[in-house]
């Protein structure tokens, strides 16, 4: 029950820092997705290039890789932080909790960034674009938005505790960039021609492949999609299989 309040303790420390450094966490969030949205489905969209539907199928994917990728970076960048220059997860360490709690906390913590990070996108998105989602879908995206910052996590704990610091500027052109491109954020997935059969299968080995289709499921069912149980079961699979190894490589870093 100690290990449980420490726990608490320690997240409520990470979301307060937030609270004070909230200007930036918001442009941190914000920027990138609402310039993707604006030229990809508002200014291609007035001009002709791209359908006018097409805003339906781009903002619960640019939702699902605002979540993800938001876990990810917030869960990669303070571990490499932390284990290099700060220290800061020394005082952690020491507190009375056990080590793999203190990584499950920053999967967590990162996990609640990018929730926020989805969640902000959902506004700017219904003000920006003319869009509509079914009230009864809503439930199920929550669930597939959660689980899908829940893996971002997961997927940043593996690569924080992998990537040294001299690395992190390699890292987001060699990891964080393909990530973003095949991850059926931006087209559905199902729609993928036999021509691209090869893209086809990089995406589908990419974990915000199925948030993307997780949320259109729920919000476009109209739309081709990967079946909802599918994208449940991959994105659980790949909870416990990063994290597994995320715990690992931070058991490893932090007994060294």
């Amino acid at each position: 029950m100690s290990q449980l309040r420490t726990f608490q303790a320690i997240l409520w420390r990470d979301v307060f820092v937030t609270g004070r450094e909230l200007p930036s966490f918001l442009a941190q969030v914000i920027i990138q997705p609402f310039f993707i949205l604006f030229i990809f489905a508002k200014v291609l969209g007035d001009i002709g290039y791209v359908q006018h539907d097409f805003a339906q199928v781009l903002l619960p994917g640019i939702i699902a890789m605002n979540g993800f990728l938001g876990a990810l970076q917030n869960t990669t960048l303070p571990l490499v932080l932390d284990f290099s220059w700060t220290r800061e997860i020394e005082d952690r360490l020491l507190a009375p909790i056990s080590i793999p709690l203190v990584a499950v906390e920053k999967i967590v913590f990162g996990a609640i960034r990018g929730f926020v990070a989805a969640v902000l996108m959902v506004p700017v998105g219904f003000v920006m674009l003319d869009v509509s989602w079914p009230w009864e879908g809503i439930p199920g995206a929550l669930v597939v938005i959660i689980l899908g910052c829940l893996a971002g996590g997961s997927v940043g704990m593996v690569i924080g505790t992998s990537v040294p610091a001299r690395r992190v500027n390699v890292m987001f052109a060699v990891i964080l960039t393909p990530l973003l491109f095949t991850g059926s954020s931006q087209f559905p997935w199902r729609s993928l021609s036999d021509d691209l059969l090869w893209f086809k299968v990089i995406c589908a080995l990419n974990p915000l492949t199925y948030v993307s289709e997780g949320m259109r499921a729920n919000l476009v069912p109209n739309v081709p999609h990967i079946p909802l149980p599918i994208v449940l079961l991959v994105l659980v699979v790949a909870i416990a299989g990063f994290g597994g190894l995320g715990l690992r490589g931070f058991m490893k870093r932090a007994l060294d």
